[in-house]
This record gives structure tokens, C-alpha cells and sequence, in this order.
């Protein structure tokens, strides 16, 4: 039987104490705590603001960076993801930012998460979202001269000719 999933900030219920202090200094975003998990979505532009105050809240690990691509289901295009973890509070905390596709950029986290470097340029190599002060923006993945970005829900699929070891012919 699956696990009762209430919205406990959307029926008026107070935050739990670690959540509280960010939640009343960043009152634009909209936060969600269903049974033990908690979201929270913001502007992009307080993405850095909100990774500290986090990190000085005792969410101590940033566990990864990735992006979704809406493509047309959705607006804004892109989302960039943000999986905090807090081990002395034992929570997880997902933070979510809308990136426009006419503008996918939004503000490093590597001054705040030093261990982001690198997730944060595989999501520029991967969806073409350039983290802004980041120390080396640069592919990670795809070859230096490759065009595109594959995990694009626009890229063509199936244009680049793969050849295998069984069989002498390009696929």
C-alpha cells in the first residue's frame, strides 16, 4: 500500500524546524513536503542563495545536479535539479529551478558545493545549460568538436553513423 502523500505547507501546517528559517527567507518559492520528502521550486536567479542558506542549515552534501527537458509539454523548457542531503538532520531536500530555452543559464553552485564541478558541466555537455561563475565550463562527456547537445529532447537521433566491432558497416 503506498504511503499517504499529504502537502503539509498546503494545508496551512507549520514547517518542520530545520525547513522553517528557509522557507520565511524565501518566501517566493514553492515549497512541498510530502510524508519525508521535501521540494522546493525557485527562480533561477536565487539558486545560489538558496544552495547556501541550505548548506548553512545543515544540508551539508550536494548529491547531484541534472536537468529535464520539457521540450514542448512544458514552460519553461529546461529544469535543473538540485539533490541536497542533510546527514545530521537525516533529510533529502530537492531543489528545482525553470531555465527558459531562450536563455539556459542559471548561477553556479561550485563556490557553495565544490563537488558540483563536474555535474554541473555534464548537464552543460549533455542538455547546453551553461552554469554561470563556474570555474571551467567546458564538455565533459562528448568530444570538444562535437555540435549539439544529446540529451536535448530536440537532438536528432540516429545522424551520427556508429560503426561496430562485428560488423564492418556503419549503422
Amino acid at each position: 500500500m503506498p504511503a499517504e502523500t499529504t502537502d503539509h505547507l498546503a494545508r496551512g501546517d507549520a514547517p518542520h524546524p530545520v525547513i522553517a528559517p528557509l522557507v520565511d527567507r524565501f518566501p517566493k518559492a514553492r515549497w512541498k513536503v510530502t510524508g519525508a520528502e521535501w521540494l522546493v521550486d525557485i527562480d533561477r536567479s536565487q539558486l545560489s542563495d538558496l544552495a547556501a542558506a541550505c548548506r548553512d542549515a545543515g544540508f551539508e552534501m550536494c548529491v547531484d545536479v541534472t536537468a529535464v527537458d520539457w521540450h514542448r509539454s512544458r514552460r519553461p523548457r529546461f529544469q535543473v535539479v538540485v539533490n541536497l542531503l542533510s546527514h545530521q538532520h537525516r533529510r533529502r531536500l530537492r531543489v528545482t529551478a525553470g531555465v527558459p530555452a531562450d536563455d539556459p543559464t542559471v548561477p553556479s553552485l561550485c563556490t557553495v558545493y565544490p563537488g558540483v564541478n563536474f555535474p554541473e558541466r555534464e548537464v552543460y555537455d549533455l542538455f547546453g545549460i551553461t552554469f554561470e561563475g563556474h570555474p571551467d565550463m567546458t564538455r565533459i562527456l562528448m568530444p570538444d568538436d562535437w555540435e549539439g547537445h544529446p540529451l536535448r529532447k530536440d537532438f536528432s537521433v540516429g545522424s551520427v553513423p556508429v560503426r561496430f566491432k562485428e560488423s564492418p558497416e556503419a549503422i
